[in-house]
């Protein structure tokens, strides 16, 4: 998937669209999206000047938002009627830092996935290194 796919899938925009691409897809079992970090973020004024960091809040966000897809698109339910709801993390590490110039590789695979509700191990790495891991649960309402 391009982002204007993605776009059609999940309602999140600039600047809290995290997620660039899905390169690969395997409904209700694995997903994996991919996040080019630039020093052009928003965040990065303040986080932290002189230092940039990419948000670990984020990192989950992005997972999450990756998660989104992988339920929307499992389930082939329409964002015009629905919205993914993230309910919970569980368990989240932050390993290494994420910085401008690094692309993060999400993978997540549920552990539980119903029509309404699921759970997911996520984990997110540049390059081969493991930079965050958390478990995660979402949520499928009508608007």
């Amino acid at each position: 998937m391009d982002i204007v796919e993605i776009m059609e899938t999940i309602p999140h925009r600039y600047p809290f669209l995290l997620v660039d691409k899905i390169v690969e897809f395997e409904p209700k079992k694995r997903i994996v999206g991919i996040k080019n970090v630039t020093m052009n973020e928003p965040f990065f004024q303040g986080h932290f000047p002189g230092h940039p960091i990419f948000p670990g809040a984020l990192l989950v966000e992005a997972m999450a938002q990756v998660g989104c897809i992988l339920m929307f698109k499992s389930f082939d339910i329409s964002p015009k009627e629905y919205v993914v709801y993230f309910m919970g993390i569980d368990k989240a590490r932050f390993r290494k830092p994420v910085r401008p110039g690094d692309t993060v590789k999400f993978v997540l695979e549920p552990t539980v996935i119903k029509s309404r509700l699921s759970k997911m191990k996520g984990e997110a790495y540049v390059g081969d290194e493991l930079v965050c891991d958390a478990q995660i649960m979402a949520m499928i309402t009508r608007k």
